[in-house]
């Protein structure tokens, strides 16, 4: 897929999900780069996988950050929805132009919001895993960015039949519900860490304008939900290391007298939300063999389970699939979700 062929596919994601004006400046960008920048030569050059690089929104976070920031007022029939496709284009390639040493470092790295909304969705398929294992998790997150969901247990999060959280979060979560109720049973998270490539300081301006900046323009709710789970990161800062997401799984699963001990009765999860395919397809596999020899090594005592939600580009949502040892060790999908928690569907009974 080339770098223009993933900006159209992105497209094609921003409008199943929602979001037209983000698939708008997607489309603008498309349509204005050029390789007489840097930022453009880079795009149009770029040598990796564009698509699963999220090539597509590194640049828009960027150009989203400068709108925020009011610096291109120039996109106001962009971001307003008033402007047509040529007026975009025109529009964006003079900020591409007039703006390209400050959006080439966003080309850095992929998009990190870690976003809140996700946790409804987790909780759906944490809930399963209390269901056949016991009320009691310990969680461990890969690509927890600035750790927001690590703040799943201070959220409170509105499920048909069950709610978990305190009732006065200031973060509620009430997605529109799709599918078969999910079990309601009684959960308890008796520890929570995460860990990252390259965490983001969210207590910092400069943090907590990245993450904004990543946020679809279409969807002011997020803006609200993400204002005030920053507030509640820094009152309750999250157990977040920063390091190489199969070398920490290996180590977290060590055997016991490597590691941290498991007590009986918990359940250690392995959980993740939009990161695996920015982990490269050997260290999926270190990933994979160290979940799958920790649960040959697990028992009804000290159970193990992996909740993910990744994206499915075909249908352009989100899928929600677990795992759980012993006696559940293939992969089944429980669900299916809006890319940002709006809606959750789970399947079966």
């Amino acid at each position: 897929m080339t770098p223009i062929e993933a900006f159209q596919s992105q497209v094609d994601y921003c409008v199943a999900n929602d979001a037209p004006i983000t698939a708008a400046i997607v489309a603008a960008i498309a349509a204005g780069v050029t390789a007489e920048t840097v930022t453009g030569a880079k795009i149009l050059g770029w040598t990796g996988n564009a698509m699963f690089d999220a090539l597509p929104l590194r640049i828009v976070g960027g150009v989203h950050h400068l709108w925020r920031k009011g610096l291109v007022s120039e996109l106001a029939g962009l971001f307003d929805g008033s402007g047509t496709p040529e007026r975009n284009a025109l529009a964006m390639r003079d900020v591409l132009a007039k703006h390209d040493a400050a959006l080439l470092p966003w080309l850095d790295s992929p998009p990190q919001t870690n976003e809140p909304g996700r946790s409804a969705t987790l909780m759906t398929g944490l809930l399963e895993i209390v269901a056949r294992h016991g009320p009691k998790l310990e969680i461990l997150e890969i690509g927890s960015s600035a750790g927001l969901n690590l703040l799943i247990d201070h959220f409170r999060i509105d499920l048909p039949g069950i709610s978990t959280g305190p009732s006065d979060s200031t973060v509620r979560l009430t997605p529109e519900w799709r599918g078969s109720r999910p079990p309601a049973v009684a959960l308890e998270i008796v520890g929570i860490r995460g860990v990252d490539i390259a965490p983001v300081d969210a207590t910092t301006e400069v943090g907590a304008d990245r993450l904004l900046a990543y946020c679809w323009a279409d969807h002011t709710q997020r803006f609200e939900r993400l204002g005030h789970a920053l507030t509640m990161l820094k009152a309750n800062p999250p157990l977040l290391d920063q390091g190489d997401a199969p070398d920490w799984v290996e180590a977290r699963l060590a055997e016991p007298q490597d590691a941290e001990p498991q007590d009986d009765g918990v359940t250690r999860v392995l959980m993740h939300s939009i990161v695996w395919t920015y982990i490269a397809p050997g260290g999926q596999a270190r990933i994979t063999a160290a979940m799958e020899a920790a649960g040959a090594r697990a028992t009804s005592e000290r159970p193990l389970a992996w909740v993910s939600v990744e994206a499915d580009r075909n249908v352009h949502q989100h899928v929600l699939m677990i795992r759980s040892w012993p006696g559940h060790g293939e992969a089944v999908v429980i669900g299916r979700a809006h890319v940002h928690g709006f809606w959750v569907e789970r399947r079966g009974n």
